[in-house]
Protein backbone atom coordinates (compact mmCIF):
# COMPACT_ATOMS: atom_id res chain seq x y z
CA UNK A 1 0.00 0.00 0.00
CA UNK A 2 1.30 2.91 -0.19
CA UNK A 3 -0.16 6.67 -0.03
CA UNK A 4 0.31 10.90 -1.16
CA UNK A 5 1.67 13.11 1.25
CA UNK A 6 -0.03 16.02 2.38
CA UNK A 7 2.38 18.47 -0.03
CA UNK A 8 1.60 16.23 -2.87
CA UNK A 9 -1.85 16.11 -2.76
CA UNK A 10 -2.18 19.71 -2.25
CA UNK A 11 0.45 20.44 -5.47
CA UNK A 12 -1.66 18.10 -7.69
CA UNK A 13 -5.17 19.72 -5.84
CA UNK A 14 -3.40 23.37 -7.08
CA UNK A 15 -2.19 22.62 -10.26
CA UNK A 16 -6.05 21.08 -11.53
CA UNK A 17 -8.14 23.81 -9.63
CA UNK A 18 -6.14 26.66 -8.96
CA UNK A 19 -3.71 29.24 -10.89
CA UNK A 20 -0.42 27.20 -9.09
CA UNK A 21 1.59 24.62 -11.62
CA UNK A 22 3.03 21.68 -10.48
CA UNK A 23 6.48 20.79 -12.03
CA UNK A 24 8.18 17.45 -11.69
CA UNK A 25 11.15 16.87 -9.60
CA UNK A 26 13.98 16.98 -10.87
CA UNK A 27 15.22 13.57 -9.24
CA UNK A 28 13.20 11.73 -6.95
CA UNK A 29 15.04 9.48 -3.93
CA UNK A 30 13.85 6.40 -1.98
CA UNK A 31 13.95 6.60 1.94
CA UNK A 32 13.76 4.19 4.49
CA UNK A 33 12.31 4.83 7.71
CA UNK A 34 11.70 3.11 11.31
CA UNK A 35 8.46 4.91 11.94
CA UNK A 36 5.33 5.62 9.80
CA UNK A 37 6.16 9.31 7.36
CA UNK A 38 2.31 9.35 7.58
CA UNK A 39 0.61 12.13 4.73
CA UNK A 40 2.62 14.73 7.17
CA UNK A 41 6.00 13.18 6.99
CA UNK A 42 5.88 12.93 10.53
CA UNK A 43 7.95 9.36 10.74
CA UNK A 44 11.39 8.27 11.50
CA UNK A 45 13.81 8.35 8.85
CA UNK A 46 16.90 6.14 9.41
CA UNK A 47 19.81 8.48 9.83
CA UNK A 48 23.98 7.61 10.77
CA UNK A 49 25.79 5.08 9.90
CA UNK A 50 26.52 5.57 6.52
CA UNK A 51 22.67 5.83 5.39
CA UNK A 52 21.73 7.64 2.53
CA UNK A 53 18.63 7.95 0.68
CA UNK A 54 18.81 6.33 -3.04
CA UNK A 55 18.00 8.39 -6.66
CA UNK A 56 16.20 5.94 -8.84
CA UNK A 57 15.99 7.55 -12.39
CA UNK A 58 12.74 8.87 -13.26
CA UNK A 59 13.20 6.99 -17.05
CA UNK A 60 10.53 4.27 -18.59
CA UNK A 61 13.16 1.35 -18.37
CA UNK A 62 13.76 2.22 -14.23
CA UNK A 63 9.98 1.59 -13.48
CA UNK A 64 7.23 -0.20 -14.98
CA UNK A 65 3.43 1.02 -15.47
CA UNK A 66 0.38 -1.17 -15.25
CA UNK A 67 -2.93 -0.12 -14.02
CA UNK A 68 -1.72 2.82 -11.78
CA UNK A 69 0.84 0.26 -10.41
CA UNK A 70 4.54 1.68 -10.82
CA UNK A 71 6.89 -0.84 -9.84
CA UNK A 72 11.10 -0.50 -10.21
CA UNK A 73 12.71 -2.30 -12.65
CA UNK A 74 16.34 -1.63 -11.22
CA UNK A 75 17.95 -2.97 -8.04
CA UNK A 76 17.65 -0.06 -5.84
CA UNK A 77 20.84 -0.21 -2.93
CA UNK A 78 21.44 1.23 -0.23
CA UNK A 79 25.30 1.95 1.12
CA UNK A 80 26.58 -1.23 3.63
CA UNK A 81 25.48 0.28 7.46
CA UNK A 82 27.90 0.95 9.42
CA UNK A 83 25.67 1.51 12.54
CA UNK A 84 22.57 -0.11 13.67
CA UNK A 85 20.09 1.24 11.62
CA UNK A 86 16.70 -0.53 13.19
CA UNK A 87 14.18 -2.49 12.23
CA UNK A 88 13.14 -0.88 8.97
CA UNK A 89 9.25 -0.64 8.33
CA UNK A 90 8.28 2.18 5.73
CA UNK A 91 9.99 3.62 2.68
CA UNK A 92 9.11 7.76 1.49
CA UNK A 93 9.46 8.78 -1.84
CA UNK A 94 11.41 12.83 -1.22
CA UNK A 95 12.10 14.95 -3.68
CA UNK A 96 15.46 15.96 -2.61
CA UNK A 97 18.80 13.68 -1.68
CA UNK A 98 18.09 15.20 2.40
CA UNK A 99 15.32 17.80 3.87
CA UNK A 100 13.10 18.32 0.23
CA UNK A 101 9.61 17.09 0.47
CA UNK A 102 7.67 13.60 1.02
CA UNK A 103 5.59 12.69 -1.81
CA UNK A 104 4.59 8.61 -1.42
CA UNK A 105 4.88 6.60 1.02
CA UNK A 106 4.47 2.93 1.80
CA UNK A 107 4.37 0.51 4.31
CA UNK A 108 7.08 -2.47 3.88
CA UNK A 109 5.48 -5.95 3.52
CA UNK A 110 7.81 -7.37 5.98
CA UNK A 111 9.93 -4.96 8.65
CA UNK A 112 13.71 -5.51 8.63
CA UNK A 113 15.92 -5.38 11.26
CA UNK A 114 19.41 -3.80 9.86
CA UNK A 115 22.51 -3.83 12.17
CA UNK A 116 26.11 -2.92 11.66
CA UNK A 117 28.22 -5.31 9.37
CA UNK A 118 24.62 -6.38 7.76
CA UNK A 119 25.23 -6.78 4.05
CA UNK A 120 23.69 -3.62 2.19
CA UNK A 121 19.83 -3.06 2.24
CA UNK A 122 18.12 -3.07 -1.11
CA UNK A 123 14.73 -3.19 -2.85
CA UNK A 124 15.23 -6.04 -5.51
CA UNK A 125 13.85 -5.27 -8.85
CA UNK A 126 10.01 -6.03 -8.78
CA UNK A 127 9.36 -5.35 -5.01
CA UNK A 128 8.87 -1.67 -4.85
CA UNK A 129 5.48 -1.06 -5.73
CA UNK A 130 3.51 2.54 -5.57
CA UNK A 131 -0.08 2.18 -6.44
CA UNK A 132 -2.46 5.08 -7.42
CA UNK A 133 -6.22 4.13 -6.86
Amino acid sequence: MSAMSNHLETAIGDHLFRASTFSKPSAIYVALFTTAPNDDNSGTEVSGGSYARVEVAQQNNKWNASDGQYTNNVDIEYPDPTANWGTVTHFGIFDASSGGNLLIWGILDSPKVINSGDANAKFSAGTLNITFK
